[in-house]
């Protein structure tokens, strides 16, 4: 702890509002935003502002709390401004950007020694017990357990103990103490209810009260009114009191009120608005306010002159155990006083401003509210801004109210709080008190925390602990002696510029405040200075100094800069850091941020001479020009500085030396021209530093001649033209100075030319902009082009791309209108000349755009286009030509244009297809093009088929027929209709031409010639052409495949089997052939034979595929003799095939023959008997006359189908019987099921279902519960059925009219499901009278009733999973599709079918 109070006032001064302090409103701290123009006192008076919504109380007001949610109190009539605040938003956002504030030790913690000491002693000498209860005015009262008061005067001096231990076994303990505002009364309240009044001045007992509220009730609170005549008490029954003291003929009497009833919610905290000796005459004080908190909500009342409720606001959802607490406290607003009551439930404090209006009404408003992550126990104000918060964990927490930041948190656990439960439940009485109170109770400190005059004092179980807010210069102290100084140095700043939160101590106005704070910083930068060279590690690495420095020196620069204190940092601070090697290096390093920041200009001559030499010698030459360039040049030693410059190739810096040192600007340029002119002079290549001075050099020439300063700011005006001039003047010069004899004319622009012609010429053009009324400067532009001409033209030193960027540099000049230049006109026809020489190849492109970007600047009027049409065509400069076609219109020939030019073919297509789709171009202009298109149509289907296709479709469809028989050679033919008559996704109005037979047959016929492969691909997706000319042509071409497919769609199935037929026999006799002359051929062509007969029998598989493919497709459309014609003849081709291959000696031929058999004959089985199958081959002679080994396979796969099949037909039949079985037992449990009402009236007329004893009246029972009476039901008309005569159907009327119409509608609704066989219903009604004579039968819609439905959605909803059935069916089905015999397996005639374990059931 610091300062003891022992020899101090407990009332602070703090405790006076400072009402200077009003005047000065810091925006920041506000964030009060700028404004253009101040609103008027009228607009402001007549606007309602977003966070202060009024709302005038003139009666009981309650906020409908109804319809809100937990946090909906913000939308409420009293609409916090945090909610939607944009200022408050901002403001959570600034926070985040800044580096956390400095806030130091803002509350300074004292343990009151002489109380504590003597609370102690009273509870161990005269039993007085332990310490219950604490108030604070200008002397302090302690309330023990024992009924005994200890008043301590401000010297924490006893001076008087009030009560006895008798007083105190009758009584109990003391619960609450309250000292009036002249420190002459305090009231005691008990735990069994009595309340006392004793005078301070003597000790007496003025009044003992018994019957001011119901008996059997503690004293929770009891507080005077700045009336002293006046006070409330609230007891543990939530009642409140008003106690009024009256004196007549020397007898006390006291008269008491009921102001609020616990009986309406019990209140657990008052708070009656105290006014400071300042503002005992505020028109507020007239009306006696009492704040009071109970469990819901929060009243404010005046008890003068008559009792009136003026505001009610109620909490938002919080934990019941939370603790309501109020604090109110005068606060300055916009130029006036006006007190404000903060309130709390749980982690938010509320904060509500209270104004007295003209008219006498109150005006409350609702101010910016205050979230916190804790539960609240304790709330009191320490002065107008700033408040001190108790949470739950006994953490107290500083917060600034207008910044809503936690300036401090520090932890009570050592004070050991004490709590009001024992009162709150009332043990002394027996704890009849509401549970909800009892909770409340828990937490409840309230008799334990008292502030007064800026000071809070807490109530320990042992221990009395004061606080109270540090002044400035206290806490910065605080940091200092924790040798926290950069902290310390921060902290100072904030109160020097006015930002910092819960000031104290700082008066007068804001300049002589900063000079006060000022003093104190410049004391704390010596402190830390003299600290840091003590605290330097004298051995160990030179980095782990540099480090500590690093940290020190810096702070000390930027602070001495904000305090705008130069001398201060270069006189007494570098005095004292030269003496540490490594703090002058830091020092000297750390000032480069400042000086290019351009917040230090001025250095003293010591310091710029040692900072020149430490940037020296550490190479930090970078550093040390950028330095120099932002210096202000009366600080430099020009020749020193001059010196390093030439030494060390700074150029920035020299140039900036001698241009503000000696106002010599051309000096520079000789240097720099020195550096690149040698080795352009011999031809050699830059190195890239060389480069960065050569630009170095254009950008100076630039800033020189449009009045710019190198490398910031601008040159003195005085000296603009006069500098241009000189340049100009440098420029031309003949020779350089030190020229030798080989030098050739004019070296500064060559130099310049031959670095970066480009540049250069862009250089000149943006100063030719500058100056255009300059006579003398518009006489050396003429001169610079004259030699720029001189020195180009006719040079073979120059490439023609620095010649044409010559010459449309001239051309740009001369284009201008305002244009003063001459150029004579043949040197452009010369330039021509030479960009068009046709015997030159080299650079064809580069000049070919040198050429066109003079053109496009302008240089054509200058040409004679005949002339230059024809040097054009003779270098082929295509794009030249294209240009001045063009201009003529002569569309046609760019097209020739666009042909010959081997680099733009492909671009060719998009130019016609732009210019016949844009609307700029004549109808005539379009013609002239599409001809020329038709005349080069086979050199366009060469260059890309596609995009001509596209061309064609957009834009030639008519002329499709006269293109096609132009076409030469076939091939381009079909390359160009293969890609026209291609499926498009975009349909176009030519499309539609493109789809005629002819086109797709002549396709058709060309891809049988030049890509059969293709051949099926297009029969099957295109749909133009007719089946028996398709059909014709495949014939004629012998493509059997293709004949075959066409047949099959034809619809002549035995026409395309025959036709695959005899192509597989055509490959088994080739196969035969091969087999039988790869026996006699001699072994060396082994290989060859092999690979040959390979590709042989891959042919005959594909062909058998096909066949089988085909079998299949129709096989299910024909009868059993049909499928034997198909099936029979191909089982026969490979038998025979197979006697053959037997008799030859290839034997794998003969078994791969052998395996396509099996597989002809595992196809067949699905679609012909076995007997028939097993006849056929038994007739076979290979088969016939043979073992029954070779059959055998053949024969048990068939066992095993059969096998199969037949366990698979037992098992489905068994799973439908089951199935069966389940849903009708589940159906008939579901229906017979006995029906529970849920209530004993009826849902329509909410009557008793039995109204009257006698009555036999019927009533209905549904499903879902609800029950009816039958005459209820009729009326409501909920009975439907087809026809009157017929059973009469009922539906719940509250349930079907939930589900939005009554019970007819809403049970026709499809829910979107399928009505099944089961739900399906053909029902036979008669018609009306005029149909009945027909007596025609009907179909009516398959409708359920409500019973059926809802037992249909009951099994429904048992049954989880797919169907058992459905799955076999789908294994079965499976089979079906490849119909391959299952092969043999051992132990096969036990086969048992594997199914998934059952499907789960939900009873």
């Amino acid at each position: 702890m610091t300062d003891s109070p022992d020899a101090r006032s407990l009332v602070s001064a703090s405790s006076q509002l400072n009402l200077m302090e009003v005047d000065a409103i810091d925006d920041k701290e506000f964030d009060i935003p700028q404004v253009d123009t101040p609103p008027t006192l009228e607009s402001i008076l007549n606007e309602l502002e977003d966070e202060e919504e009024p709302f005038v109380l003139e009666d009981t007001c309650v906020l409908n709390t109804d319809n809100m949610d937990a946090h909906s109190c913000d939308t409420s009539s009293l609409a916090s401004s945090d909610s939607g605040d944009p200022v408050h938003l901002k403001r959570k956002r600034r926070t985040v950007d800044l580096n956390p504030t400095v806030h130091g030790s803002v509350l300074r913690h004292s343990l009151l020694k002489g109380i504590s000491a003597q609370i102690v002693s009273a509870a161990d000498k005269v039993d007085a017990g332990l310490p219950t209860a604490i108030t604070m005015s200008g002397v302090i009262a302690v309330g023990t357990s024992h009924g005994l008061a200890l008043v301590f005067d401000t010297n924490q001096a006893l001076r008087l103990c009030l009560g006895s231990k008798a007083t105190g076994a009758e009584f109990g303990a003391v619960s609450a103490l309250s000292i009036n505002h002249d420190c002459s009364r305090l009231l005691c309240g008990f735990a069994k209810g009595q309340i006392t009044m004793w005078d301070l001045a003597n000790g007496k007992l003025l009044r003992t009260i018994n019957d001011a509220h119901p008996p059997g009730t503690a004293i929770l609170h009891v507080k005077f009114t700045d009336d002293p005549t006046l006070a409330v008490c609230n007891d543990s029954g939530g009642s409140v009191f008003e106690l009024a003291f009256r004196r007549v003929m020397g007898m006390r009497s006291c008269d008491s009120r009921c102001l609020f009833s616990g009986s309406k919610g019990e209140v657990c905290s008052i708070e009656p608005l105290h006014a400071p000796q300042d503002f005992r005459d505020h028109p507020i004080t007239h009306y006696s306010l009492l704040a009071m908190a109970s469990l819901t909500k929060i009243l404010v009342i005046g008890l003068k002159p008559s009792l009136k409720v003026w505001m009610t606001f109620p909490y938002s959802k919080s934990d019941p155990s939370s603790v309501p607490q109020l604090a109110w406290q005068f606060v300055p607003v916009q130029k006036t006083v006006n007190p404000v009551l903060a309130f709390s439930k749980g982690d938010t404090v509320h904060f509500l401003l209270v104004k007295k209006e003209e008219t006498g009404t109150i005006h409350v408003i609702k101010q910016r509210q205050l979230h916190l992550s804790c539960d609240i126990i304790s709330l009191s104000w320490i002065n107008s801004r700033t408040l001190l918060l108790v949470d739950s964990h006994e953490k107290l927490q500083v917060v600034d109210r207008p910044s809503q930041e936690i300036l401090e948190t520090l932890d009570l656990e050592q004070v050991q709080l004490v709590y009001n439960s024992r009162h709150f439940k009332s043990l002394a009485t027996g704890g009849n008190v509401s549970q909800a109170l009892a909770l409340v109770g828990e937490k409840a400190c309230y008799q334990s925390v008292s502030s007064y005059g800026g000071q809070i004092v807490y109530l320990g179980t042992k221990s009395a602990h004061i606080m109270a807010l540090r002044n400035w210069r206290e806490r910065i102290d605080c940091l200092l002696k924790q040798e926290h100084f950069v902290e310390a140095l921060s902290l100072a700043w904030s109160f020097h510029e006015g930002t910092a939160k819960a000031v104290v101590g700082l008066f007068g106005d804001p300049v002589k405040r900063k000079g006060v704070v000022a003093d104190k910083m410049v004391e704390i930068i010596f402190q830390f200075t003299e600290h840091a060279l003590k605290k330097c590690p004298e051995q160990g690495k030179i980095q782990v100094m540099e480090q500590h420095f690093h940290d020190v020196v810096p702070v000390l620069v930027d602070y001495c800069l904000l305090l705008q204190r130069p001398d201060l940092l270069f006189n007494q601070l570098y005095s004292r850091l030269v003496e540490n090697t490594v703090a002058k290096g830091v020092f000297l390093e750390s000032l480069e941020s400042y000086i290019v920041a351009d917040r230090l200009g001025h250095l003293t001559t010591p310091i710029m001479r040692d900072l020149l030499a430490h940037y020296q010698s550490n190479g930090m030459m970078d550093s040390l020009e950028r330095c120099i360039v932002h210096l202000d040049i009366t600080s430099l030693d020009i020749q020193q500085v001059v010196q390093v410059c030439w030494d060390n190739q700074l150029y920035d810096a020299m140039i900036y030396v001698f241009n503000s040192g000696m106002n010599d600007y051309i000096t520079p340029m000789e240097k720099l021209f020195a550096v690149i002119g040698s080795p352009i002079r011999e031809g050699r290549s830059l190195t890239e530093e060389e480069v960065v001075m050569g630009n170095k050099l254009l950008v100076y020439i630039s800033c020189c001649l449009a009045g710019r300063a190198y490398p910031l700011g601008d040159i003195p005006e005085d000296l603009v033209v006069q500098v241009k001039n000189q340049v100009y003047e440098f420029l031309i010069r003949l020779h350089s100075a030190d020229s030798s004899d080989e030098e050739e004319v004019f070296p500064y622009i060559r130099t310049l030319l031959h670095f970066d012609t480009r540049e250069f010429l862009n250089v000149l053009a943006m100063t030719f902009e500058d100056f255009k009324n300059d006579k003398q400067a518009l006489e050396y532009q003429q001169r610079i082009v004259d030699i720029l001409l001189q020195v180009m033209v006719d040079n073979p030193d120059f490439t023609p791309s620095q010649v044409g960027g010559l010459f449309t540099f001239l051309a740009r000049q001369l284009a201008k209108p305002d244009n003063t230049l001459f150029v004579n006109r043949k040197l452009f026809d010369q330039v021509l000349e030479f960009l068009c020489c046709p015997d030159d190849d080299s650079r064809h492109t580069e000049r070919q755009q040198v050429l066109l970007e003079l053109l496009h600047v302008g240089g054509v009027v200058q040409f004679n286009e005949e002339r230059l049409l024809a040097l054009a065509e003779k270098a082929k400069f295509y794009q030249i030509c294209e240009f001045l076609y063009e201009k003529k219109h002569l569309h046609d020939k760019i097209i020739d244009c666009y042909l010959r030019d081997p680099l733009r073919k492909g671009e060719i297509f998009s130019y016609i297809h732009n210019l016949l789709s844009m609307p700029g171009y004549s109808p005539e202009e379009k013609q002239t093009v599409k001809e020329k298109v038709l005349q080069n149509m086979q050199e366009l289907v060469n260059l890309d088929p596609s995009k001509l296709a596209d061309l064609v479709v957009f834009h030639f469809t008519e002329e499709v027929q006269q293109i096609i028989s132009e076409f030469q050679d076939d091939e381009l033919l079909y390359k160009f209709l293969s890609c026209l008559l291609e499926p498009r996704e975009v349909h176009h109005p030519g499309t539609m031409l493109l789809l005629e037979h002819d086109l797709h047959e002549l396709l058709l016929d060309l891809l049988c010639r030049f890509a059969p492969q293709n051949l099926l691909r297009f029969l099957q997706t295109s749909q133009h052409y007719r089946l028996k000319e398709a059909i014709q042509i495949t014939q004629k071409y012998h493509h059997n495949e293709a004949t075959a497919y066409l047949l099959e769609k034809k619809g002549d199935i035995q026409g395309a089997f025959d036709v695959l037929l005899e192509t597989l026999k055509e490959k088994l006799s080739v196969l035969a052939a091969e087999s039988d002359g790869g026996v006699e051929e001699d072994e060396r062509h082994d290989d060859e034979e092999k690979t040959g007969g390979e590709s042989t029998l891959t042919g005959v598989k594909d062909s058998l595929n096909d066949i089988i493919d085909l079998c299949h497709r129709s096989s299910p459309n024909l009868n059993q003799q049909q499928r034997e014609v198909l099936w029979f003849p191909l089982l026969e081709t490979m038998m025979n095939s197979q006697r053959q291959g037997k008799g030859l000696g290839a034997k794998h031929t003969f078994e791969v023959l052998k395996e396509l058999t099996m597989k002809v004959l595992n196809c067949m089985s699905s679609f012909i008997s076995l007997p028939a199958i097993i006849q056929q081959i038994l007739q076979d002679p290979v088969y016939g006359k043979g073992k029954l080994a070779e059959i055998q396979g053949l024969i048990l796969g068939m066992l095993d189908t059969f096998t199969y099949e037949q366990t698979l037909l037992e098992t489905t039949t068994s799973l439908l019987n089951h199935d069966l079985h389940w849903s009708l037992a589940h159906l008939r449990a579901a229906v017979t099921r006995g029906l529970h009402p849920r209530q004993d009236y009826c849902n329509i007329c909410l009557q008793q279902y039995k109204r009257r004893q006698d009555s036999a009246e019927e009533i209905i029972v549904f499903s879902c519960g609800h029950l009816y009476h039958v005459q209820c039901l009729q009326q409501k008309d909920c009975g439907w059925g087809v026809a009157p005569e017929l059973q009469q159907r009922w539906s719940c009327y509250k349930c079907s009219s939930s589900k939005g119409g009554r019970g007819g509608t809403s049970s026709e609704q499809k829910r979107g499901r399928s009505t099944s066989l089961a739900q399906t219903r053909v029902t036979s009604v008669h018609h009306e009278a005029g149909a009945e004579a027909d007596r025609k039968k009907v179909f009516v819609e398959a409708t359920l009733d409500l019973h059926q439905e809802q037992s249909w959605d009951q099994l429904r909803c048992l049954y989880r999973g797919p169907s058992r059935l459905s799955i076999l069916s789908e294994l079965s089905h499976s089979n079906e599709k490849t119909g391959l015999l299952i092969t043999a397996q051992p132990g096969s005639e036990n086969f048992q079918l594997k199914l998934s374990p059952p499907p789960l059931f939900e009873e």
